[in-house]
């Protein structure tokens, strides 16, 4: 039985038949069921393999993660970027293959041998192997946040735009600030310091326009970058956020602003600061449901959307998508209880 066949019954071209299984979204939704009716009857199940030695293609595309891979899990972000890319898939008819890396020398390899027919990476920094590796690889390939590299597309925020204006706001009442920032590299190194002893560039894209965003909201405020506190974590999680404002809190006013780059960051810093600073105020990133209960000041940060947009960009690098993602500032509705961050 061949899928000839099973077009001949279902009454369509054997192109609309081999799209039924292969790229459904391309397929009217009735056709699509007489299709697939038709091959149920006679029998017919589709030569994955086969296909795939024929074509060259595997119908996989491939998701590779700078991160511990159960960070696409564990971080509520990466899952909505997953997630993202999951519905394009599931739109296209297409596998969604995991690659991890693990910042060692293989890495390089590990995902060029994938059998995969293009790839979406999860932001990285600028010294990361893989991204070599991949621009010079012929399937096509789209990056979240970055870096920017020939050869791969790039979909982003403006990071720096948006954390100006947001630390320029937070800063309108007259606080003083003190920072939690994503890993500034690829050790991943914790420290607590003050911008005075940042590098000038930070290898990880996200984390280097964000700072430089807050430095000029500081200074335009009137104060010392120099002299703000500083502390970088490891990883995005809350018990890395509470850490690092415990670290902090013998530098910050009262009533301080603490700026984090993540709601994750800023919900565990105010666990960890709402007893000995109950006048302290938050930024956040990502305008997650429960960094808005608290009250906390958020850039939006529609990850979810971007996953669709890196994928379809992957699937179809000639479509037309915009690939700079619409920013706004996001109000937190203070006044539920002091418990809901836990």
């Amino acid at each position: 039985m061949t899928l000839k066949d099973v077009a001949a019954r279902a009454g369509v071209s054997p192109m609309t038949a081999s799209y039924a299984f292969t790229r459904p979204a391309r397929v009217a939704a009735a056709t699509r069921e007489r299709v697939h009716r038709a091959a149920g009857e006679l029998g017919y199940r589709p030569d994955t393999v086969g296909r795939a030695l024929k074509s060259g293609r595997t119908h996989q595309l491939g998701v590779v993660f700078s991160e511990h891979l159960a960070y696409a899990f564990d971080d509520p972000q990466a899952a909505q970027f997953l997630a993202g890319v999951a519905e394009v898939c599931v739109d296209e008819g297409r596998g969604l293959t995991l690659i991890p890396t693990r910042g060692d020398a293989a890495d390089a390899d590990r995902v060029l041998s994938a059998a995969v027919d293009g790839f979406v990476l999860w932001t990285t920094a600028q010294d990361d192997p893989v991204l070599t590796a991949v621009a010079g690889d012929p399937r096509p390939a789209v990056i979240q946040g970055g870096p920017a590299r020939p050869g791969i597309a790039c979909v982003t925020q403006d990071d720096y735009a948006a954390a100006l204006a947001a630390a320029s706001q937070g800063l309108r009442d007259g606080r003083t600030p003190g920072v939690i920032s994503f890993p500034l590299d690829r050790d991943r190194a914790h420290m607590v310091t003050t911008g005075a002893d940042l590098p000038p560039r930070a290898p990880f894209p996200v984390t280097d326009a964000r700072l430089r965003g807050y430095r000029a909201a500081i200074e335009q405020a009137g104060l010392s970058w120099s002299s703000t506190p500083v502390a970088v974590v490891a990883r995005n999680t809350q018990q890395d956020g509470a850490a690092a404002a415990r670290e902090l809190a013998h530098h910050l006013a009262p009533d301080a602003l603490v700026i984090a780059m993540s709601d994750e960051l800023a919900l565990g810093a105010h666990r960890a600061l709402r007893d000995s600073h109950p006048e302290a105020a938050y930024l956040g990133w990502d305008a997650s449901p429960a960094g808005q209960r608290l009250g906390i000041t958020s850039v939006t940060n529609p990850l979810r959307d971007q996953g669709r947009r890196c994928a379809r960009l992957a699937l179809d690098p000639a479509r037309p998508d915009d690939r700079e993602i619409p920013w706004t500032l996001t109000p937190g509705v203070a006044g539920t209880s002091a418990d809901d961050d836990s």
